[in-house]
């Protein structure tokens, strides 16, 4: 092989060229695959990236159907100037799942970084493994989980749409537990543009702190939780199945630039809580 790999901490390992004239469309997508299957997050840094959004696109054909959005194949996410929604702000984004929207939920996100922000500028891209949670988690937490069922809404540029998701749920493709929630925005960890309305129903209201509470303290919990640092020229493919991701607050006007392409599972996995879609 033309990559060397390490493990990253607590999850994912971080693939790294042998030499500096590798591409990343150099490397065997069934090796990566694999390693995505194992480590629900593969990292590719120091390899030839894309010289724009089409090589970009083209390279995620490879790792199977692209999902379309009424913006194309790419998602570019940088900071708008007056941003109507979160995702072009510089806030931070809590936890939750790609395509809980949508009619389909990829599988695969893949990332690239096109510009990094500064050093300590922050904007870190977060991710916790819901299976790693679940096997860590009490009796006591599992059995409050299972009872809940988030309901959620969401209006934005590219969707109007409502959907719901018990806590815990069955991997789409896999033997395996994993969760599905969509985390509350915390006012103290600052402003938010365009919020979703959520719902949590299976508990009582004087039970719901207790909920949120646990879960939020196995998501984020050393074990299971990972923050990615973006370096210019990062590839990230990220498993949307098992992990639920969000991101860090960064220094408004700093220089980061990310895209994003969803793939679908083969077959497509089609969203089995969207009640709504516009």
């Amino acid at each position: 092989m033309n990559f060397k790999v390490t493990n990253l901490k607590p999850f994912g390992v971080l693939v790294e060229p042998k030499n500096d004239k590798v591409k990343v469309q150099d490397l065997d997508i069934e090796s990566l695959r694999h390693l995505f299957r194992m480590n629900q997050l593969v990292a590719l840094r120091g390899f030839e990236a894309f010289e724009n959004a089409d090589h970009f696109s083209d390279y995620c054909e490879s790792w199977g159907e692209v999902s379309l959005w009424p913006f194309g194949k790419v998602l570019e996410l940088v900071e708008q100037e007056n941003p109507q929604d979160h995702i072009f702000d510089n806030s931070y984004v809590p936890l939750h799942w790609d395509g809980m929207y949508r009619p389909q939920i990829p599988e695969y996100q893949i990332f690239h970084c096109v510009k990094a922000p500064l050093p300590g500028q922050g904007g870190k891209t977060t991710f916790s493994n819901t299976t790693l949670a679940l096997q860590s988690a009490s009796s006591e937490a599992r059995e409050m989980w299972t009872k809940v069922t988030g309901v959620y809404e969401r209006k934005m540029e590219f969707y109007n749409s409502k959907t719901l998701s018990p806590i815990i749920t069955k991997h789409p493709h896999r033997d395996v537990s994993v969760i599905r929630y969509g985390e509350p925005h915390s006012a103290a960890k600052g402003h938010f543009v365009n919020p979703p309305v959520l719902e949590f129903t299976g508990v009582d209201d004087n039970e719901l702190n207790d909920f949120h509470h646990s879960l939020e303290e196995a998501l984020y919990a050393p074990d299971n939780f990972y923050a990615h640092e973006w370096q210019t020229g990062d590839v990230v493919v990220a498993d949307n199945f098992s992990l639920l991701h969000g991101r860090e607050r960064f220094v408004s006007k700093s220089p980061r630039h990310i895209q994003r392409v969803h793939v679908l599972s083969d077959p497509p996995f089609s969203n089995p809580g969207l009640e709504s879609y516009q």
